[in-house]
């Protein structure tokens, strides 16, 4: 499977190089802070970030918090990180301004901040490995479209408004239908922390105040779940749209209750949050935003080895 992992392979062959005599591998030490644990996802950017930390003798920790609404506890984790005078950190904001104080307390000590997934406000960070999540929600936006006639009533469901991947998602899929399907209208955009029981129970309050909805976008893997089971729960029938994968989407689209989601590359993720950080203990100048890359997937192409690479269960 490793070798179907494209993102990060030139940055991988030139850091397997070794490192200069200032970072040498006996003493490079990379937190990485994520936003949490609930979601097979990160599980996956930790597993991608491990692959290149061992093949580089590196010492990786990686943390979040227990839910993706604790800012509070995440910024007291990095500062702990901070602590440790690490060679450099690997970060993934829930809030995009936050944690801009700590961060330049990194720069003033020459810690290079690598953000990956979520990026921040700010240009601190020497790169950001991420996806396109504007683009990849606007893809989300068109095949709702596509499959409701290109008329009606969407909801949405996003995990937060303060972290970059939910305002680009959430503006995305916005913009979208706003700019392409003018006679869709969106009726609810709505905030469940990225929990699926909380987001169940949005999805079906949405479903109760709008008896004419077609649709409901998940902007994320909790939010897609918890909009599957208040739809199942609720009996209705609704196009429902995700973002991720993770076990319970792929039930949801293999069964039909779930139309098809936005997948990411997580392993990629990791992979290139590793690479960067060496990169940039090396002296190298790195690209602003590192481009992981999403594909759409639904019944028709789950089973493609190309999608199969990227999906998290």
């Amino acid at each position: 499977m490793l070798k179907k992992w494209h993102i990060g392979v030139a940055l991988g062959a030139m850091v397997a190089i070794g490192f200069t005599a200032s970072a040498s591998a006996d003493d490079v030490y990379i937190p990485l802070i994520c936003k949490g644990f609930q979601h097979q996802f990160w599980q996956s950017v930790k597993a991608g970030a491990e692959e290149v930390a061992k093949a580089n003798g590196v010492k990786m920790t990686f943390e979040g918090p227990e839910t993706e609404a604790m800012v509070d506890k995440q910024i007291d984790m990095l500062s702990a990180a901070l602590a440790k005078h690490p060679k450099a950190i690997g970060f993934a904001a829930l809030d995009s301004k936050a944690a801009i104080p700590l961060l330049k307390k990194a720069q003033a000590a020459n810690i290079p901040i690598v953000a990956f997934d979520s990026g921040v406000d700010s240009d601190i960070p020497v790169t950001t490995c991420r996806t396109d999540s504007v683009a990849s929600a606007a893809l989300a936006a068109d095949k709702m479209a596509e499959a409701i006639g290109d008329a009606g009533e969407v909801a949405v469901i996003v995990h937060d408004e303060t972290s970059r991947t939910g305002i680009d998602r959430r503006d995305g899929f916005l913009n979208e239908m706003k700019a392409k399907h003018p006679n869709i209208k969106i009726v609810s955009v709505q905030y469940g922390a990225g929990d699926h029981l909380k987001s169940a129970e949005i999805a079906k309050a949405d479903l109760q105040a709008n008896p004419n909805l077609k649709g409901i976008f998940g902007a994320n893997e909790g939010s897609a779940e918890g909009a599957a089971i208040g739809v199942k729960e609720s009996g209705k029938k609704v196009v429902l749209i995700g973002y991720d994968s993770g076990k319970e989407q792929m039930d949801a689209i293999r069964s039909g209750l779930m139309l098809g989601a936005i997948t990411q590359n997580p392993v990629g993720i990791g992979k290139c949050t590793i690479e960067s950080a060496l990169k940039a203990l090396k002296g190298e100048k790195l690209p602003p935003v590192v481009d992981t890359g999403f594909y759409w997937y639904d019944k028709t192409n789950i089973d493609d080895p190309k999608i199969a690479a990227v999906l998290y269960d």
